[in-house]
């Protein structure tokens, strides 16, 4: 088989979120069995307690990753259920919310992060968008200026428009970004919002460059989570856009089909057979 040496393995980030209807000892095992080295923790229950009042010990949870010779580069919190959202409308929610996140740095930094992972929010869908747009920027800007203490790059994502009435496209992404003007505000590219989006990741490139700190890199039909080869998207074309663009962050492996929850090993075996012709053989991520 061609080594087409697009791809360090390093840069390929195991997240847990497929696996959440088992433990995350069974995760971080099957991350080492496949060969991931490098992980994005979403930081959920049942593998992480995380809310606007406390967290889970982080020292346990990086000594079970170090042991297994694995390093968590990024933190996910959750984000895409009701509890916390970063354009909540109510003062109490917008509140909470800034907590939550807010611990979400903390366990990034504690966990020796460089990333947390967010989006917009997305306020209602039933009140008026702009509205909804200034709660987001003020909630992205105070989390930008918590972030710079902690030495945090926040990476937001754009979302798919059932998802959110706020950053769906990249004009939103690139209009928030301008707003909040913060330095530790960067760019993730989600490539299913992307596909939705009919947007491709030249578009993305062209637009914030090195500015791109962060992906999640999976197969879509355009929608869906997917695990490579279940969808219809260019693997090869998309590692190559990121070879042209000196792009050397992660992909996270954010795998959400509802069928990939009660077999998540073989969804991750999967994903690296697709992603064995494009290894660089020895090469670490720098």
């Amino acid at each position: 088989m061609e080594n087409k040496g697009l791809l360090d393995r390093k840069q390929i980030a195991g997240m847990n979120i497929h696996y959440m209807m088992y433990s995350l000892d069974y995760f971080l095992d099957c991350q080492q069995k496949v060969g991931i080295e490098t992980i994005e923790l979403w930081a959920a229950a049942p593998h992480f307690y995380l809310d606007a009042m406390t967290y889970q010990d982080c020292k346990e949870i990086r000594r079970k990753i170090a042991s297994r010779g694995l390093e968590v580069k990024v933190v996910t919190p959750e984000n895409c259920t009701y509890q916390y959202q970063l354009a909540a409308p109510k003062p109490m929610f917008f509140e909470k919310s800034f907590a939550y996140f807010s611990n979400g740095l903390k366990v990034a930094s504690e966990l020796g992060c460089s990333i947390m992972q967010i989006n917009s929010g997305w306020g209602l869908f039933d009140e008026d968008r702009e509205e909804a747009w200034k709660r987001a920027r003020e909630m992205i800007s105070r989390l930008a200026e918590e972030a710079q203490r902690y030495d945090i790059l926040l990476a937001m994502e754009s979302l798919r428009p059932e998802e959110s009435q706020l950053i769906t496209t990249l004009p939103d992404a690139k209009r928030m970004f301008d707003e909040v003007s913060h330095p530790n505000l960067k760019i993730l590219i989600d490539t299913t919002a992307m596909s939705v989006a009919g947007e491709t990741m030249e578009d993305w490139f062209r637009v914030f460059g090195d500015n791109i700190i962060h992906t999640h890199f999976i197969d879509s039909n355009p929608y869906g989570h997917l695990a490579w080869g279940d969808g219809n998207r260019d693997l090869e074309l998309y590692l190559k856009t990121l070879q042209k663009y000196h792009y050397t962050g992660l992909l996270g492996q954010e795998l959400t089909y509802e069928t990939y929850y009660g077999k998540p090993l073989a969804v991750d075996e999967q994903n690296m057979k697709a992603y064995a012709p494009y290894l660089r053989h020895g090469a670490a991520l720098s």
